[in-house]
């Protein structure tokens, strides 16, 4: 007998905090202000990797989909059975593939619950506070601050040299605590105080990302890019003018450039248009400013069926989390970062039961151990020949803030 998903609304709920929401062990999360996915238990869950792993997901996903018998109520992106992706910045990692018992969704004041099973629809509570965890400390990661900035001066070293035009360096720090790390804090945190941000979990990786590897809804496909970055002050005029600043700064447009281009070349073959602007907002986010660039464009029907598999395929790994060349980079990253990467700088999001789907980009981002009493937490900066390190290393420490915050936050 078929497996049963069935999706109902469960009402007008404007203030809904879908974190606050108890039900079975948290198991994914995708909540950017106030809307989004939870998901509670785990229905099926697997892992991939190798070169293949996007299409070895895909074809998994449709294999679940095959056995289940889906009741949607709703319809709409998002509802029905959902799958929460995780995947590797590195091929030859594992990445995680999870579909949740339960997922509680929200957009515009419309909520909505799926759930798997032949029993009527699981009664839900709300938390009247969320645990807090213990004592954190952290821990030089794979490099010490010196190390690092030596790291970034090899690497600009050989971009002058002609060897690549640019690489993203990351680096990671180790937080340790004396009780079990709560995963609602975090997110809870994240979620007040990063609004703006895609706040992500799945499988023990959980963050907060401001960028956008694919959105697609039907046949309408979003990329946001970031790349070129300037920490805040917190007093308004200095950030105004820093933000005018990072909109004419040399070193930092050419790094967006290659971000972006990177992305628009990526899509150009699924698409019959594309829309690039030709100049970058500043986006303003609780500690630091990007330079951004929202690509869009319209697949192409007339070519080889297009899902959103295929242009994360395609997509990953972009010059905003690797550099250019691809090739080259990747080397580079392999030679100087000194650590694995993981899931981090990863495809992170989820698809739904039609292939619609957003997928961010796993930054500003940390992985739980598996007794949940440390997490690795990472940054990481775009390098080209304007790069000064010392420079790097403090935009590096910026991006580390918000999972810092977090952490230390809900101890």
């Amino acid at each position: 007998m078929p497996q049963s998903f069935t999706t109902e609304l469960l009402g007008e709920h404007p203030q809904l905090h879908l974190i606050e929401v108890a039900g079975d062990e948290i198991s994914a999360s995708w909540i950017r202000g106030g809307d989004g996915l939870i998901g509670f238990g785990e229905w099926q869950s697997t892992s991939v990797s190798g070169a293949n792993r996007f299409n070895d997901a895909r074809n998994w996903w449709q294999q679940q989909l095959a056995g289940l018998k889906i009741q949607n109520h709703v319809h709409g992106s998002g509802t029905g059975p959902i799958l929460f992706t995780s995947f590797s910045f590195d091929e030859n990692e594992e990445s995680r593939l999870v579909i949740p018992k339960v997922v509680i969704g929200q957009k515009a004041g419309k909520s909505w619950i799926t759930w798997v099973g032949q029993d009527a629809q699981p009664n839900l509570n709300k938390l009247s506070v969320l645990a807090k965890g213990g004592e954190i400390t952290f821990d030089v990661g794979s490099l010490s601050d010196e190390d690092w900035k030596s790291r970034v001066a090899t690497a600009v070293e050989k971009i002058k040299n002609g060897e690549l035009d640019k690489v993203v360096l990351a680096r990671d720090l180790i937080a340790k605590s004396n009780t079990e790390i709560s995963k609602r804090a975090l997110i809870n945190y994240l979620i007040d105080n990063y609004p703006t941000t895609w706040v992500f979990l799945v499988s023990n990786i959980i963050g907060a990302t401001p960028e956008l590897l694919v959105r697609l809804s039907k046949l309408l496909v979003t990329s946001r890019v970031l790349a070129g970055t300037i920490k805040m002050t917190g007093d308004e005029a200095k950030d105004l003018a820093l933000a005018a600043s990072l909109a004419k700064s040399s070193k930092d447009l050419e790094e967006h450039e290659y971000a972006v281009r990177s992305v628009a070349d990526a899509l150009a073959p699924f698409c019959s248009s594309t829309n690039v602007p030709e100049v970058p907002f500043v986006l303003h986010l609780a500690n630091v400013m990007h330079l951004a660039t929202d690509v869009t464009g319209v697949i192409n029907e007339s070519v080889t069926p297009v899902d959103i598999f295929t242009v994360i395929a395609s997509l990953h790994p972009s010059a905003a989390v690797c550099g250019t060349p691809t090739p080259k980079a990747k080397a580079v990253i392999k030679e100087l970062e000194s650590m694995n990467r993981g899931r981090y700088a990863g495809p992170v999001g989820w698809v739904d039961w039609h292939g619609d789907g957003e997928i961010g980009i796993a930054l500003r981002t940390g992985q739980l151990s598996s007794d949940h009493k440390s997490m690795q937490i990472y940054a990481g900066c775009g390098i080209v020949a304007g790069s000064v390190p010392a420079e790097e290393l403090e935009e590096s420490q910026a991006k580390l803030k918000p999972m810092r915050k977090a952490l230390e936050t809900s101890s």
